[in-house]
């Protein structure tokens, strides 16, 4: 296969075994063959074992857990199978409301708050039936740094290396095989640099395509809740739970969720599918390592029936200008009751985002949504004649933590260069494992599609992994004396 793994090439850190898939385990639950309580306590001494030295949750809740296994396997002893997620293990970002359960958003000053209510979609995990362990680390307010005083999740490849900005706990959570999948939330890559980094896979979801009621904002116009998993299906298996409409949030897509995951079985994967790239916007400021594995990726879908189409990515070096504007009023409006008013428990790069929002010229605001508008049209009509678009989602390697300094988005704009521009656009991403540079951590790329096309791209990612092993890969653990 082009994507399995040369233990040669990459060296020492890779193990190929660890927990099923979701879709996996729901299937051994029908046989019988594996029980909800068995799992989820098996998973507890795991991360009993484990997350004291990875940081992947900032709260954990066994006993809650445990229960909720002991009631979903009597309901399964008695006939009754809720969805593909009915008694899965999965975790939750920790800016997402749990119902007593402490909600802390990566901020000391929340760090005791707990909600009388759940989110939207923890209501509908639960609906499912599935099984949930706890919240997992996140950034300050889900920006860019931690706050200095709360937990910073490492990376299990290399803890000396990047795990990809506010869902760093889910991503962290799903590679070290301390959940089965987690919801992460991406206002400028924070879904897609996690998998990424960890080696796992991400869905950003068509803004509005998923419910954000009861979830603590960064910037809501930009912000949108999906699934962090170890396949394409498991994603969407996830997705198909959580989307669809909610009254409670009136910023939601109306009509039917497609079944994602049916939409797998027996389909023709990427046979006949028109995937446009864009070579010299995707080499720019690229790493030839990296830039090969992504070759490589291509080189997959080619085999596979896909067509490759050359094609000129819109240019977004205007919009580019403008993007950082935006953001920034929209986190001064979510943080407007304690902002400034409790500015001293607050960290810098958090801190000084909100100040500077009051600066602001109204003129440089009025042509940020022009050119938001403009980019936005420009990659719909790119779209007319392409199902997805083929992008990097970083171009060089992760980068370790000392190159993470100051404000990133102005000091190594590459990092981002592939991110933001596709949460103004709103369009859904499948971030992909797609190898492993020659230190032993991971690459992948992202595959881009138009509005409200998920359903496309779980087919192509499907496909890829059925082609590939990478989305297998795991870190060996042996630098924490475990695995």
């Amino acid at each position: 296969m082009g994507g399995d793994i040369d233990h040669d090439k990459v060296g020492k850190g890779t193990r190929m075994s660890g927990l099923p898939s979701i879709v996996q385990t729901a299937e051994l639950y029908r046989e019988r063959r594996a029980s909800p309580v068995e799992v989820t306590s098996a998973l507890l001494e795991r991360i009993r074992k484990v997350d004291r030295h990875l940081s992947a949750y900032t709260t954990l809740t066994p006993e809650a857990a445990l229960s909720q296994a002991t009631f979903a396997e009597e309901e399964m002893s008695s006939g009754r199978y809720r969805s593909v997620l009915h008694g899965i293990p999965v975790a939750v970002k920790d800016i997402i409301y749990t119902k007593g359960i402490p909600t802390c958003s990566g901020m000391p000053i929340h760090r005791n708050w707990v909600p009388s209510y759940d989110a939207t979609v923890v209501t509908r995990l639960r609906e499912a039936g599935a099984i949930i362990l706890g919240k997992t680390t996140t950034t300050e307010g889900a920006g860019m740094f931690h706050h200095a005083s709360m937990p910073i999740a490492k990376n299990p490849w290399n803890p000396d290396y990047w795990t990809g900005v506010s869902s760093s706990g889910s991503g962290v959570a799903v590679a070290a095989d301390l959940c089965f999948g987690a919801l992460g939330s991406d206002t400028g890559g924070s879904i897609r640099f996690p998998a990424a980094a960890n080696g796992v896979t991400g869905l950003k979801p068509t803004w509005g395509r998923v419910s954000r009621y009861g979830v603590f904002p960064l910037a809501e116009s930009l912000d949108t809740i999906g699934p962090i998993a170890r396949t394409a299906a498991d994603c969407a298996a996830i997705l198909g739970v959580i989307a669809g409409m909610d009254a409670s949030d009136c910023t939601t897509v109306p009509g039917e969720v497609p079944d994602y995951l049916s939409g797998l079985e027996g389909a023709a994967g990427a046979r006949g599918l028109r995937i446009g790239v864009d070579t010299a916007f995707n080499n720019e400021h690229g790493d030839p390592e990296v830039l090969s594995r992504l070759e490589d990726a291509l080189q997959v879908f080619r085999g596979i029936g896909a067509e490759i189409v050359e094609i000129e990515f819109p240019d977004p070096t205007e919009f580019r200008q403008y993007i950082s504007c935006l953001s920034k009023v929209e986190a001064a409006l979510a943080h407007r009751e304690t902002y400034p008013a409790r500015a001293s428990e607050y960290g810098s790069w958090l801190s000084q985002r909100i100040s500077e929002a009051d600066k602001t010229d109204p003129m440089q605001l009025g042509r940020a949504i022009v050119e938001r508008d403009r980019f936005k049209g420009a990659l719909a009509q790119t779209f007319a004649q392409l199902d997805v678009i083929f992008l990097p989602v970083l171009v060089r390697p992760t980068p370790d933590l000392s190159a993470i300094t100051g404000d990133p988005q102005n000091d190594t704009p590459w990092m981002f260069m592939f991110a933001s521009i596709l949460n103004h656009a709103r369009v859904p991403t499948i971030t992909l494992p797609c190898g492993l540079t020659s230190n032993g951590l991971p690459t992948a790329f992202q595959l881009v599609g138009p509005h409200l096309s998920e359903a496309v791209l779980f087919r192509a990612g499907h496909a890829f992994q059925q082609h590939t092993t990478w989305h297998g890969a795991r870190p060996d653990l042996s630098w924490i004396g475990t695995d």
